[in-house]
């Protein structure tokens, strides 16, 4: 999908990549929707192929990062300063930041992990239309966006982010028609 280039095409890309999502999981058949994955890793050369383990660490995945984005941008409009990642992240070393987010929701369910990136993208498709055009695709409109549009960050946390997961869940979904 090309990249959105005005809020209409981004509110629609990130919904519509949404819901491939969600129907994917739910056309996967229920007792395999929570087994880890099953397809050949060891020539995939990304960190997160051997990270993520099943549909519950992708989803919980995109939430966190959601959560990342609706923070930084709440705390910056309101006048505390933060960067978008944590602090002792960076983005030469996120990837130990992602294996934390992995760690911490080993716990989580799946029906809980649908019910996380549920809430968050819709607090973040709300958060997203309250900002215009302008405020979302110029440049250094907001100090704290550096020299990238606001929507950049949007991108990477909805439309981007969402097709990634899809590429993952679809490779699980092919697997399974091979056993």
């Amino acid at each position: 999908m090309p990249r959105p280039k005005t809020k209409t095409e981004l509110i629609e890309a990130s919904n519509s990549s949404y819901q491939k999502i969600v129907d994917l999981i739910a056309n996967l058949p229920e007792e395999t929707r929570s087994e880890d994955f099953n397809f050949d890793t060891s020539k995939l050369k990304e960190v997160h192929w051997k990270r993520d383990h099943n549909v519950r660490d992708v989803l919980v995945h995109l939430y966190e990062w959601q959560r990342l984005l609706l923070d930084w941008i709440k705390n910056n409009q309101s006048g505390k300063e933060q960067d978008f990642l944590p602090a002792g992240y960076n983005w030469r070393n996120y990837g130990e930041m992602n294996q934390q987010f992995w760690q911490k929701h080993q716990t989580t369910s799946l029906p809980e992990a649908e019910k996380l990136l549920a809430q968050s993208h819709k607090e973040t498709m709300k958060l997203l239309d309250t900002f215009s055009e302008e405020q979302l695709f110029q440049k250094k409109v907001f100090p704290w966006t550096g020299n990238n549009a606001l929507a950049t960050y949007f991108i990477a946390n909805t439309s981007s982010h969402y097709d990634w997961a899809l590429k993952k869940l679809r490779k699980f979904q092919r697997s399974l028609k091979k056993k």
